[in-house]
């Protein structure tokens, strides 16, 4: 009992080891999975807000060119214009594009007028980067804390040639940045953008407004005041900032960075995690969880297995015991065995019987059918042959020769008939396969003729264009036979009609169908027409013995197909035969 207490610990302890492995390596794989999908969005945001911020700068650029050549500018330029006149213009462009302030000032740094008209006359742009920038014919831009202003401001400066080809003027476009920020202030994830300086100057944040990276640090410090706790790491591949710097700001954050050549700043984003982890561990808190079931199941099964040890050892207990008992059961039961292989003998016997039987049965069917199925043929050749006598007696050897071909034809159509008659008798079958329907109905309508000729029966051929094949799944002699059963049952109908005639409609819809209607007295019994044995003609009759519609019936199914047999409309009986396309005929 304390073995089995000790075994049971140390098994316990095993899978509560396996539950703390699985479930932490499906946390582990799922947070980095969360992490790159976290990552791509994170850059998708990252992208849009950068794209934002260089679409909305890069209108104030394009103005300050657009304008940098208007002529009152250039006016100025020469000392020719009216200063108020330009002012004027440049306040209208600051009011309709939200322009913080626009300045003119000479090529030698003097402010000749402004939008805003904050300028003493001794303030001059010498010295300033963007200026100097447009000294050079080149577009100018800079950014900084305008203390005229007292904002944060974005500067573009646009040249203004001379007709010598030398800079007369300079057009400054000053770009509040906090109308800028206004659209997207909030917006997640937080994003902020920093200069070359390694400080952030512009931020949907306004908290991380000038912070900085001091000595090459990775984490950013406020410019007064303690540097909040920073720590960064790495997992699955991904750089993770542990951060405490506001209600606003995430405390555990994917670092995401961009460069923007364009505007010489550098976006980053600090993405939130959080999802992250609650993904990771919902994963592993279910397959902890399946965990926890397989070991439940486990548990069972070692309880079971315990309870049939203590089981087996009763039962061994018992064993000498209920030896006399079992030695004597066995000897009855030894007897019982020998009278049920006796009697299983036996049975195997009369089971074989039955198959024999039943083989002679259906041979004797099959055999009953023989004359059935090959009495026209047979009739087919002797007229041939009697043709043919008498092509030869009116000197026409052309003529007897084709009815003796044809004759080989029929000989070699019996012999085929027979073929299939003894496969079928043994339960076997010409393999299925493609075969041309039109050509089969042509042969069943040619093998008749003589006796449909003979009986004054007219055959109507309906649904064929040509020459075109089409195309069945089946077995060309089987069919055939079908095809002059239905024919011949037709032709028997109408032995006392006044109107005789047979019909054979093929219809290629999505299923194909022959049609064989005649013009006889229908069908007095539809549901018995294709039971074996079952004729509509007088007992007694040299013709008919019920079979040719049950054989019919049975080919049709060995086909996969259908056959039905009803009364038409207007009178008369019509036997509709379905078959399936071959595979690689196209129903029109």
């Amino acid at each position: 009992m304390r073995t089995w207490i000790r075994h049971r610990a140390a098994i316990l302890a095993l899978f509560l080891l396996a539950l703390a492995v699985v479930a932490g390596g499906v946390w582990r794989f799922g947070y980095g999975q969360a992490l790159d999908q976290l990552a791509r969005r994170g850059e998708a945001d990252l992208a849009l807000a950068a794209d934002r911020l260089t679409a909305q700068l890069q209108r104030y650029q394009e103005l300050a060119v657009l304008m940098g050549e208007h002529p009152y500018l250039q006016a100025l330029s020469r000392g020719q214009g009216d200063v108020n006149t330009a002012r004027a213009l440049l306040l209208e462009a600051a009011d309709k594009t939200a322009a913080l302030d626009l300045i003119y000032a000479a090529a030698d740094g003097r402010i000749i007028t402004s939008a805003q008209g904050l300028f003493a006359a001794r303030d001059r742009l010498s010295g300033a980067p963007y200026f100097e920038r447009a000294l050079q014919g080149a577009l100018g831009a800079y950014h900084a804390v305008d203390a005229r202003y007292g904002r944060r401001a974005f500067y573009f400066a646009s040249p203004n040639f001379g007709p010598d080809g030398r800079v007369a003027g300079v057009l400054v476009v000053v770009v509040d940045i906090e109308n800028v920020e206004e659209n997207w202030r909030g917006d997640r994830p937080a994003v902020f953008f920093v200069d070359e300086a390694d400080e952030v100057f512009i931020s949907n944040r306004s908290e991380l407004l000038f912070w900085q990276r001091r000595n090459g640090a990775v984490g950013l410090v406020p410019p007064e005041g303690v540097a909040p706790p920073f720590t960064r790491f790495f997992r699955a591949g991904h750089e993770l900032w542990r951060l405490d710097w506001g209600p606003y700001l995430p405390q555990r954050g994917l670092h995401i960075v961009q460069d923007l050549p364009v505007i010489q700043m550098r976006g980053e984003a600090i993405v939130d995690v959080a999802p992250a982890l609650r993904l990771a561990g919902l994963q592993a808190a279910a397959a902890g969880a399946a965990m926890m079931v397989f070991g439940l199941f486990l548990w069972q099964a070692i309880e079971r297995r315990r309870v049939l040890a203590e089981a087996n050892a009763v039962l061994e207990e018992r064993v000498g015991e209920r030896t006399a008992e079992l030695s004597e059961t066995n000897i009855v039961l030894r007897r019982e065995i020998i009278e049920r292989q006796e009697a299983e003998a036996a049975l195997k016997k009369a089971q074989a019987d039955l198959v024999q039987a039943g083989k002679l049965s259906a041979l004797g069917q099959m055999s009953a059918g023989i004359s059935h199925e090959l009495n026209q043929p047979l009739m087919a050749i002797q007229s041939f042959a009697e043709n043919g006598a008498r092509f030869m007696e009116r000197g026409k050897p052309e003529m007897a020769q084709e009815n003796l071909g044809r004759i080989a034809q029929m000989a070699t159509r019996m012999a085929r008939i027979i073929k299939n008659l003894r496969a079928f008798a043994r339960n076997e079958s010409e393999p299925m396969g493609k075969v041309d329907l039109v050509s089969v109905i042509r042969q069943a309508v040619e093998l008749t003729e003589p006796r449909l000729r003979q009986d004054g029966v007219t055959l109507d051929w309906v649904g064929v264009t040509g020459t075109e094949g089409v195309y069945a799944l089946g077995g060309e002699v089987r069919l055939g036979q079908v095809f002059v059963n239905l024919i011949n049952n037709a032709a028997d109908a109408m032995a006392d009609a006044t109107e005789k005639r047979i019909e054979i409609v093929l219809d290629r819809g999505p299923r194909l169908s022959v049609s064989v209607r005649d013009t006889g007295p229908g069908i007095a019994e539809p549901d018995r027409i294709f039971d074996p044995f079952y004729s509509t003609k007088a007992v007694g009759s040299s013709e008919g013995m019920g079979l040719g519609l049950s054989i019919s019936y049975g080919l049709v199914q060995s086909f996969g197909g259908n056959i039905r047999g009803a009364n038409a409309p207007g009178g008369g009986a019509m036997f509709t035969v379905e078959l399936e396309y071959w595979k690689e005929d196209k129903v029109a």
